[in-house]
């Protein structure tokens, strides 16, 4: 049996282990002559997304200023739809992350970091998720959203492990150059198959 390289697995949670299933979204703004993605792009604008990332926007707030957003575009029943589609978008958890990241936890403190919302945690219970890490470092609690360098520290703190011990998992690429900053191991998240290589030196010591 070998050491591992890594004390501690840092993993983002949305577009890594949660998957939002938009298809329905975009039938919706097809039919409002919108181009695909309108939605998204309008629900985080820079304007939006920060705030909301960081805890200060309610998820009605939020919808209000997706589809005051989206009335520039359409009218304002259509934009509120649109809105609502958007806040309610389905969700699943991907089997195939979360039954190696329930393997890791066994090996290593595990953290997910997230830039995420004040119902993180409900989104988490309703994929029966709460118990998959040992911590979630949330930004919308913690008030500092990757990639900021506070946020990063303070999850390696939580999991007590130097950053240079720490394996950072994040489907931005921006994300995770900031963690390789700190010393952290990175990697850019693609696929499971990707995800699965990057766990093996610890999965396998």
């Amino acid at each position: 049996m070998t050491s591992s390289p890594f004390d501690a697995v840092l993993c983002d949670f949305d577009g890594v282990i949660r998957h939002f299933d938009q298809s329905e979204l975009a039938v919706l703004e097809r039919g409002a002559g919108l181009p695909e993605g309108s939605t998204y792009a309008a629900a985080f604008a820079p304007e939006v997304a920060q705030p909301l990332i960081l805890g200060r926007l309610t998820k009605h707030r939020w919808a209000d200023l997706i589809a005051d957003s989206l009335t520039a575009r359409t009218d304002a029943a259509t934009a509120r739809g649109l809105a609502s589609a958007f806040t309610t978008t389905p969700v699943h958890a991907d089997a195939v992350v979360v039954a190696l990241l329930r393997e890791v936890r066994l090996r290593c403190p595990l953290v997910l970091v997230t830039n995420g919302t004040p119902w993180t945690d409900q989104g988490l219970a309703d994929l029966g998720l709460t118990d998959l890490a040992h911590h979630v470092v949330n930004s919308a609690v913690f008030g500092s959203a990757k990639p900021e360098p506070a946020i990063y520290h303070h999850a390696s703190a939580l999991a007590g492990a130097a950053p240079d011990r720490c394996l950072f998992i994040d489907d931005s690429p921006k994300n995770v150059t900031a963690a390789t900053a700190l010393g952290m191991t990175g990697h850019h998240y693609t696929t499971p198959d990707g995800l699965r290589t990057a766990l093996a030196p610890l999965l396998t010591a």
